[in-house]
């Protein structure tokens, strides 16, 4: 379960971090988009039996500019039935700000499972040119670096876009976002597809029929994470779980699709709403 935690987390985060290309040499060209978005969880397929049902909702909010930072702010209720009357009921809040040009990163985290304690992680992190600088508050006081070749999920996802507009169609990247317990990190395997241009049918949502978004093509997009560690270690190249989603040039995702291996999700947008963004002075 706390696969479907992080995996979220990681896709709201590629959301979020699209309206970050403000800075870097790899931007993509904006506008971006400030919205809040509502997507409905639902069982696609259970591999291994191990869930009968699943249900649940991600809403997120994104504010923010290219001279004050991104904000997200992300919340998701999940129920999964594992039968026999085995019922988990998991509850994930995330607040993020990172700056447009990738240097800085600042994250909380909570993750509730049933009716236990409240699992929390609270850090931030500096990139200092060839590392980063990581320290934590929660879940226990730490200091550690990272390489500095690893990216953010603003740089993650300006590189994606990047790359989908070159018309590439592979991107790896090692990516640090603060999940877990704070100190993990995956290294990534994107695989970009053909773009959907604005005018071709689709099935419709809310995103699809807005004023804001039926002029935009976008990319069918999936990103595999592997446990980075356990890659050094044993050359492990399963992923731990991928995602799917259509990524619009503005940032926008639709069409979730979370795998996590045992089981499949699938996120699909219930509600969008455009929200008013302050230009730069």
């Amino acid at each position: 379960m706390v696969h479907l935690f992080r995996t979220s987390l990681s896709v709201m985060a590629l959301a979020a971090a699209a309206f970050g290309a403000g800075g870097g040499v790899q931007a993509a060209s904006g506008p971006f988009l400030a919205h809040q978005a509502l997507y409905d969880l639902s069982l696609v397929k259970s591999r291994s039996n191990s869930v009968n049902s699943a249900r649940g909702r991600i809403l997120y909010n994104f504010t923010g500019s290219s001279c004050e930072g991104y904000t997200s702010e992300f919340r998701q209720v999940s129920e999964l039935d594992s039968g026999e009357g085995k019922l988990t009921l998991s509850d994930l809040r995330s607040n993020s700000w990172e700056d447009a040009a990738g240097k800085s990163y600042r994250f909380k985290i909570e993750t509730r499972m049933n009716e236990a304690d409240a699992g929390r992680v609270d850090g931030s992190a500096e990139r200092d040119g060839d590392h980063i600088n990581v320290k934590l508050k929660l879940p226990a006081p730490k200091n550690f670096t990272l390489d500095g070749k690893i990216v953010f999920p603003t740089e993650q996802i300006q590189r994606i876009i990047a790359a989908a507009k070159d018309g590439k169609s592979l991107l790896e990247l090692s990516v640090y976002d603060g999940s877990d317990d704070g100190q993990k990190v995956y290294n990534t395997l994107t695989v970009i597809g053909q773009p959907i241009p604005a005018e071709r049918a689709t099935s419709a949502d809310p995103s699809t029929t807005d004023e804001h978004m039926k002029s935009l093509k976008r990319w069918p997009i999936t990103v595999s994470y592997f446990d980075r560690d356990a890659q050094q270690k044993e050359g492990e190249q399963t992923p731990v779980y991928a995602m799917a989603f259509e990524l619009y040039e503005n940032g926008v995702s639709r069409q979730l699709v979370l795998d996590y291996n045992d089981f499949v999700i699938s996120g699909a947008m219930g509600k969008f709403d455009v929200k008013d963004s302050k230009p730069c002075n």
